[in-house]
């Protein structure tokens, strides 16, 4: 499913407009505080999301949502938390990729986010971009290509550890044109943005977000951006279609999720909080200030969107033979 798909679009709906209409259901909801699982530490991209959103989220219900950040296992300790949470609209979860990863890169995540959840929007997505250290003699993803192909397994990708995005979007790039290069996981994506700034590695997948102050000073070369459109940051920069690699959208998203069996009158309340809140004019410069899209779905467009991810990183992490 094309990210496309998700975009919102529609005018800035204000809090004093908005709040009569979501105040008034039948079940009253909310009477009380709400709880925001965030299975990362603060400071981080996902912690940043949730503050975004639950400070709309405020402005929107008239209650206040609290985070509760929960690290660990690779998102999985959080994760497994908010599975757990009563049904009742009050626990909710800022789920991401690494969830959709981890159904196939974990034996045993402890949660099955399709089966334990229930999905409620799409919030936001970040892009992927494929850099290389200034030091290596290419400008494109044919040259980078053709490189690899003519010297086998002497270029190195740097990533942010075994089974991340970043891994396994290298992954897809070798099988798709049957290349080898030398996988070198650190614990972190800052170490491995700096080995590729510095050469010790010659490229990797990285986070917009975090490459694009390096890609400006000129400390790294962007080839592609991984996404559908060229991102407004990096104009100059080609999608990895227009680098003549289609079908290869590598993001980070972020989504709301409720424990299963919440009550669909408060799913479709949230979900119409997570239109309203895509739509407002300082959330989605916000979120475009860091080389990411504002966006909403539905309930039923979201879940397909898991059902597609856990299906494409599921057959990339099957082919690495990576599992933990």
């Amino acid at each position: 499913m094309k990210r496309r798909h998700f975009i919102e679009t529609g005018l800035v709906l204000g809090a004093s407009i908005a709040l009569p209409a979501f105040a008034q259901t039948k079940a009253g909801y909310p009477t009380q505080t709400i709880k925001m699982i965030v299975a990362f530490g603060p400071g981080g991209s996902t912690d940043v999301t949730a503050r975004i959103i639950t400070a709309k989220m405020y402005e929107l219900l008239g209650q206040r949502v609290v985070i509760e950040n929960k690290p660990g296992g690779g998102s999985n300790i959080g994760s497994e938390l908010a599975a757990r949470g009563a049904p009742d609209g009050y626990t909710l979860f800022l789920g991401t990729v690494a969830n959709a990863i981890n159904m196939s890169l974990y034996k045993n995540p402890g949660y099955d986010i399709v089966r334990d959840f229930e999905p409620i929007s799409m919030l936001t997505s970040a892009p992927a971009v494929l850099v290389v250290t200034p030091k290596l003699p290419v400008n494109t993803v044919q040259e980078l290509i053709a490189l690899a192909r003519a010297k086998p397994d002497s270029l190195n990708y740097a990533t942010s550890g075994v089974g991340t995005t970043p891994h396994l979007a290298g992954e897809m790039l070798l099988q798709r044109f049957n290349i080898k290069m030398t996988h070198v996981a650190y614990k972190g994506a800052a170490p491995a943005l700096t080995d590729t700034i510095t050469g010790v590695t010659q490229l990797g997948f990285k986070t917009a977000l975090s490459a694009i102050p390096s890609i400006q000073s000129g400390q790294l070369k962007a080839l592609a951006v991984c996404s559908a459109k060229r991102l407004t940051l990096l104009p100059d920069v080609p999608t990895m279609a227009e680098a003549g690699v289609p079908d290869f959208e590598i993001t980070s998203w972020n989504g709301l999720f409720a424990p299963k069996g919440t009550p669909q009158d408060i799913v479709e309340k949230l979900n119409q909080v997570c239109v309203t809140i895509s739509r407002m004019k300082d959330v989605q410069e916000t979120f475009a200030a860091q080389a990411a899209d504002s966006l909403s779905s539905t309930p039923t467009q979201f879940k397909a969107f898991i059902e597609a991810e856990i299906a494409k990183w599921g057959a990339v992490v099957k082919s690495t033979g990576a599992q933990i």
